[in-house]
């Protein structure tokens, strides 16, 4: 089972090249096994005591955790030693890279492959089906290991609520009762209704699976190539053009990409945020004057089948090829350990990430957490309020990291008074079906 022959040299373009990589030396007291991730912070701190805490666990492997920036940047990181032939054992990837990652076959060792040559015990179905759904083929076969899953929920205020009158133990379940919410806020004397981060995922992506419609064709891509977007055809396009009007009496008040937006609920400029349940560390260390609470994403109730079950967010575990078969031995009983019940409660309770096994959301229950922290299940609870469809199931678009960038130009256009939701969304799609037309042609 020796890897030393590389086929794929970069992802998204399908290069091909061909090298070798020498086995590691026996002379070490450890086999080293690199792992490169896109987690900083207080977050990187806990994957360098997940590494540190496997490798003391046993004598013969060493993990190595190396932080190379953001989701993005990891990945074009990877890519460039790829071609190096220095690449990785491991590497995080975004949910968004999938179709990318499948496209490179010759590149990733797939992960049933890879315990079933180790001999490791692996059994798909312990995990979360709306985790496990994003990373399996068409045959049910897991192709990555799922690590630190999130979906997005609502943040809110309790203070902030109780001050309006609000019962703050009630968050908004729907979308005309959070504009309700956020007119009763304003009138106590707070600026702002909502904020969000991460724009596309939440606003476009989530709510559309929320509502059981599609992102795309073709299942959402999962059916494979020439799938086109249906985001201008949609629920989407009503919510879109109903936060437009709410940007301009600031019962909707855009802070910027990603999760720029953070320090409006912050410093309670906004009572309410719609972000990540990973969102959890970031909120609990900054948020120092007010108790916050946690509710599922709202939902526009004249939309037959909501709510649906929100998708996921995060990243996934990907093994690259071209090391020997003792580093491999060693990935998988590290992808055991990361996956037992004991090591995904702690990851989940100290992130807001999911706990990605049924096992570990039971053991989680059974040690008080949720009873400490009420709402701490919300995510779970969200992600499984009903089975997967195949509008639910998620996204498999190639080139969907600049697809992402493409939806939020076009979002920020609406959100300053310069188009209509309807105009945005029709150029969000044309612009993301010329990429994915790209993608087919890369993967030809």
């Amino acid at each position: 089972m020796q890897k030393k022959t590389l086929v794929a040299a970069t992802f998204a373009a399908g290069l091909l090249a061909t090298t070798s990589i020498a086995p590691i030396s026996s002379a070490e007291a450890k086999t080293q096994i690199q792992w490169w991730h896109a987690m900083g912070g207080a977050n990187g701190e806990r994957i360098e005591k997940i590494a540190a805490d496997f490798t003391a666990s046993q004598d013969e492997y060493e993990v190595i955790p190396s932080f190379k920036g953001s989701y993005a940047e990891t990945m074009t990181a990877a890519i460039a030693a790829f071609r190096a032939g220095e690449q990785p054992h491991i590497v995080q990837v975004f949910e968004v890279g999938t179709a990318t990652m499948m496209g490179a076959t010759g590149a990733i060792y797939p992960v049933h492959q890879l315990m079933a040559d180790a001999g490791e015990p692996f059994d798909p179905s312990v995990y979360l089906q709306a985790v496990t759904g994003y990373y399996t083929t068409a045959d049910g076969e897991m192709l990555s290991m799922p690590f630190n899953s999130s979906t997005p929920v609502l943040w809110y205020n309790k203070d902030a609520f109780a001050a309006a009158g609000l019962d703050p133990e009630t968050p908004p379940a729907t979308w005309p009762e959070l504009e309700e919410a956020a007119l009763a806020l304003q009138e106590a004397g707070y600026p702002c209704g909502f904020t969000t981060a991460w724009e596309s995922w939440v606003h476009v992506e989530n709510l559309s699976a929320w509502h059981n419609q599609p992102i795309g064709t073709l299942a959402n891509g999962f059916e494979g190539l020439g799938t086109e977007l249906v985001i201008n055809e949609t629920v989407v396009v009503d919510h879109i053009s109903k936060m437009g009007e709410w940007q301009q009496s600031k019962i909707f008040d855009y802070g910027g990409r990603t999760n720029q937006a953070a320090p409006k609920f912050y410093n309670q400029e906004c009572a309410m945020y719609t972000e990540s349940s990973a969102g959890y560390a970031g909120i609990s260390a900054n948020v120092t004057d007010f108790e916050f609470g946690i509710g599922m994403l709202p939902y526009w109730p004249d939309v037959e089948g909501a709510p649906q079950n929100s998708i996921i967010g995060g990243a996934s575990l990907w093994v690259l090829q071209g090391h020997a078969d003792e580093a491999y031995q060693g990935v998988a009983q590290f992808f055991t350990y990361l996956s037992s019940p004991e090591v995904q409660a702690w990851y989940h309770q100290e992130t807001g990430y999911l706990p990605i096994t049924e096992a570990a959301y039971e053991l989680t229950r059974e040690q008080g957490f949720y009873d400490e922290f009420p709402g701490a299940d919300i995510s779970v609870r969200q992600i499984n309020l009903n089975p997967p469809t195949e509008n639910s199931r998620g996204l498999r678009f190639g080139n969907f990291v600049q697809i992402r960038d493409i939806i939020a130009e076009e979002l920020e256009r609406v959100w300053a008074g310069d188009a209509s939701a309807k105009e945005a969304l029709d150029e969000a799609a044309r612009r993301g079906n010329e990429l994915l037309r790209q993608f087919e042609q890369q993967q030809g």
